[in-house]
């Protein structure tokens, strides 16, 4: 039995790696150990809970308005410590976060291979996302098994000089986790959100978090309670726990009647959000993948994104950070029934719900426990997300 650390901080983390680690857990030929950095608290708490899952490990690395180099240190100071006591064969991180880097980083330092999910997604802009791009870029370049989400990712690494014979596309273990909350019984999550099973207005769900968006979060959240004064409209806001955020924001949008200004919600709740939702606004990268897996218009509040699959296919779009661009394309999809219903209708690109197998497969095959992962190929057959979220 293999022993293998999954290395995790963040509630994005948590959602598109629960399912591997249950499969792996299932596996007789693993033995997973989950860290968690514990780098989003409560909502990385949470999100494990939802699924059944909670960490073997807890580093505890946060502090009240610690800063992103604060975060990366003790991540990686903590992680020094715990890896000299596991005798893993391989450690799995996610994305693009300060755990992510962390975790990548004490696995070389340790020579113990590195697996990277969700892995070559690249905005071609080292700063935007910040830190994210460039988080991605360096893990990459420490990484021995990449596994890919889309054919695009790929060909995101070879044009980096990454071995093609260490690459998997795998699709993205996002639309595993929709299809298993699909199956879910979840209310809205909080009291200010049950009224949207008859509120008969047209919902927004609108959010802004990222670093290199926090300059202009004040003209963002003006956006938001512009949109609100649209007709029929209601605005849905999950404001994030960081208080630089809110301090931009609230100020803003805290007392528009046409505004509902919630915490974060849990994930499930959140996925009976996003069913409700009739567009999406969001700088979010799980959101730029969940909207258009569920057949939901998504602008993207950024200048560019790692995601450009969604945006090649029509179901997502760019509007920027500036408030004219967020209002003008927000209200064309609030006024025009057809421009709403072609994004609605484009096809999704992220993938056909077993993402979560190719990545336990790519795994074991890299070990040679088994044979190659077969390789996710858009167009080939969907995940019949309709159903499942019903």
């Amino acid at each position: 039995m293999r022993t293998v650390a999954i290395v995790l901080g963040t509630r994005p983390e948590a959602i598109k790696l629960a399912l591997p680690i249950r499969a792996l857990q299932e596996d007789p030929r693993f033995h997973p150990v989950v860290i968690s950095t514990g780098q989003h608290r409560q909502m990385l708490d949470d999100t494990l809970r939802a699924f059944g899952l909670k960490p073997d490990i807890d580093l505890a690395v946060m502090a009240p308005r610690q800063t992103l180099p604060q975060t990366t240190y003790r991540s990686l100071r903590r992680l020094e410590e715990e890896l000299q006591n596991i005798r893993c064969e391989a450690l799995l991180v996610h994305g693009d976060t300060a755990s992510t880097l962390a975790g990548a980083l004490a696995g070389f330092h340790h020579q113990i291979p590195v697996v990277h999910v969700e892995a070559g997604l690249r905005s071609g802009h080292l700063h935007s996302p910040f830190p994210e791009e460039g988080n991605r870029r360096l893990v990459a370049q420490i990484s021995a098994l990449h596994l890919a989400p889309t054919p695009g990712n790929r060909e995101n690494l070879l044009r980096e000089g990454v071995s093609e014979g260490s690459i998997v596309v795998t699709g993205n273990t996002v639309i595993d986790a929709l299809r298993w909350a699909g199956g879910q019984e979840e209310s809205f999550g909080d009291p200010a959100l049950e009224d949207l099973h008859t509120d008969p207005r047209r919902v927004v769900v609108a959010s802004a978090h990222r670093r290199d968006a926090w300059p202009r979060l004040p003209q963002i959240a003006q956006a938001f309670a512009d949109i609100a004064d649209e007709p029929d409209v209601r605005v849905v806001v999950p404001l994030h726990r960081n208080p630089s955020v809110r301090e931009a924001m609230l100020p803003r949008i805290g007392d528009h009647p046409n505004i509902t200004v919630v915490d974060p919600l849990p994930y499930l709740n959140f996925c009976r959000l996003v069913r409700r939702a009739d567009i999406l606004l969001s700088d979010s990268s799980g959101v730029q993948e969940e909207g258009p897996a569920l057949g939901k218009p998504t602008l993207v509040i950024s200048d560019v994104t790692e995601r450009s699959e969604a945006v090649a296919a029509g179901t997502a779009r760019l509007v920027g950070t500036r408030h004219a661009g967020i209002v003008e394309e927000t209200l064309r999809l609030l006024r025009d029934p057809e421009a709403h219903r072609r994004m609605a209708t484009a096809a999704n690109p992220y993938g056909d719900g077993r993402a979560t197998r190719r990545t336990v497969d790519a795994l074991a095959h890299f070990f040679g426990d088994g044979p190659p992962a077969v390789p996710f190929v858009p167009g080939g057959a969907a995940a019949d997300l309709t159903v499942e979220m019903a």
